[in-house]
């Protein structure tokens, strides 16, 4: 075999591997959830507090098993402790970091919109569209709330686009009534 065949038979390996990798690749892009349609679908809304996380490996994907202690249900029925699934984490020495799966830390507060039934795993309802920040102002003592996905961009096919857009720094009565009254509104 010359040279030339030599090289063009790589290129051609070359190619055919690009192409099956990016067959394989998996992108994240999100479809908007509005807040009505996140409170529909949802089967549980809380507040929470995390007490903790283990990562595991399955089927060659890390996941991460977030527990939360339940401070205030909104929607559904939920036990004292519940434990979301997420992709992505650190297992050993790999990191696997999924765009737009909401981290947690220990002791944060947060209100999920949460999709799954007691007595298993939960998972957050469109990831970083059903997570909702708690933040304490020390000095006022006053406590807004923020989506994680204010700030990313997320496909509208309304607009046929990608917008960012999600609540911010909204106070936090303000939004569990938004809650409250979408939920009653779901009620026949």
């Amino acid at each position: 075999m010359s040279y030339a065949q030599r090289r063009r038979s790589l290129w051609l390996l070359f190619l055919v591997g690009l192409l099956l990798v990016a067959m394989t690749a998996r992108a994240t892009t999100y479809v908007r959830l509005r807040f009505p349609d996140l409170v529909h679908y949802a089967s549980a809304i809380a507040r929470v507090r995390c007490v903790g996380a283990d990562t595991r490996v399955e089927n060659g994907e890390i996941f991460t098993d977030t527990r939360f202690h339940v401070l205030e249900t909104e929607k559904g029925r939920l036990p004292a402790s519940i434990v979301v699934r997420q992709p992505g984490g650190k297992f050993q020495h790999l990191y696997s970091h999924v765009e737009g799966a909401p981290e947690f830390r220990i002791g944060e507060e947060v209100y999920l919109f949460l999709w799954g039934r007691p007595g298993r795993q939960f998972y957050v309802l469109g990831w970083s569209q059903g997570t909702f920040r708690v933040h304490h102002d020390t000095l006022s003592g006053k406590e807004t709330v923020t989506q994680d996905s204010a700030e990313i961009p997320v496909f509208d096919p309304e607009v046929n686009a990608f917008t960012k857009m999600g609540v911010k720094n909204l106070r936090l009565d303000v939004f569990q009534e938004r809650i409250r009254r979408e939920v009653l509104r779901a009620v026949p």
